[in-house]
């Protein structure tokens, strides 16, 4: 087997994981409550949620859209970007009348693995957004962990090492579908623009039905910062690759 492709493999193995294993590292983050409570007053909380909207914003507005649209025409691009948002949609009325305790969880995977697939196909197609995409994916990873642990410790009978533990079996899913996407979907660039903007669609659909309505304190002023922080992240990130 070439040595470059193998070595290929491994970027995207461990680029994948490392985004993933921010899961895990937020719900640790969030695990801490009796150690250290005040990390996780109210104004906190909310900065980080915010933080990680502001994160996902700048996924689809830095690196999912621009790159998918090139490869799609106009209508196919809002095709699947709608088919990404209305999927996303489905699987929170689903959830809603399941009555289930893990909707931030469901969220959470639902974006991770469509972003680590096109990942490993972007690392093969050499674009140069599958850097800045392998971070904004572990920054926006982080607060969903936090906030799908403490939605789980909150209504489940899950020990705190349970959590983390199956968080950090979830991340696994990322190298697979990084490795599935640099083998296999390399070659079909539009079938990767249609599933970057699928997870786009999706992701939008989340920050405003999800993250932003539970970002808002009133009278504190921190969480909206956060969401700034969070997405000049992203133009940071994008400067540099684009350099």
């Amino acid at each position: 087997m070439d040595e470059v492709f193998v070595q290929q493999l491994l970027i995207v193995m461990a680029f994948t994981l490392v985004a993933g294993m921010a899961m895990p590292l937020g719900a640790a983050l969030a695990s801490v409550e009796r150690i250290r409570p005040r990390w996780l007053e109210d104004e906190f909380r909310h900065s980080v949620i915010a933080f990680g909207g502001g994160a996902l914003l700048a996924a689809v507005a830095l690196v999912l859209v621009p790159e998918a649209i090139e490869s799609l025409s106009p209508g196919a691009a809002a095709l699947w970007f709608c088919a990404g948002g209305a999927a996303f949609m489905g699987l929170d009325i689903l959830l809603y009348r399941m009555k289930t305790s893990a909707s931030q969880l469901a969220a959470m995977l639902a974006d991770f693995v469509p972003e680590s697939l096109a990942l490993g196909a972007a690392f093969a197609l050499g674009g140069e957004g599958a850097m800045l995409l392998a971070g904004l994916m572990a920054l926006q990873n982080l607060p969903e962990g936090f906030n799908a642990y403490r939605e789980l410790n909150s209504s489940t009978a899950y020990s705190r090492s349970r959590i983390i533990l199956m968080f950090t079996g979830m991340a696994l899913l990322g190298p697979v579908a990084g490795v599935s996407g640099y083998l296999w979907l390399a070659d079909y660039p539009s079938l990767v623009a249609a599933i970057m903007l699928f997870a786009a669609g999706g992701i939008l659909y989340s920050v405003f039905q999800d993250i932003a309505p539970q970002a808002k304190l009133d009278k504190h002023w921190a969480p909206s910062f956060g969401a700034l922080l969070g997405f000049v992240l992203g133009i940071v990130g994008h400067m540099f690759t684009v350099a």
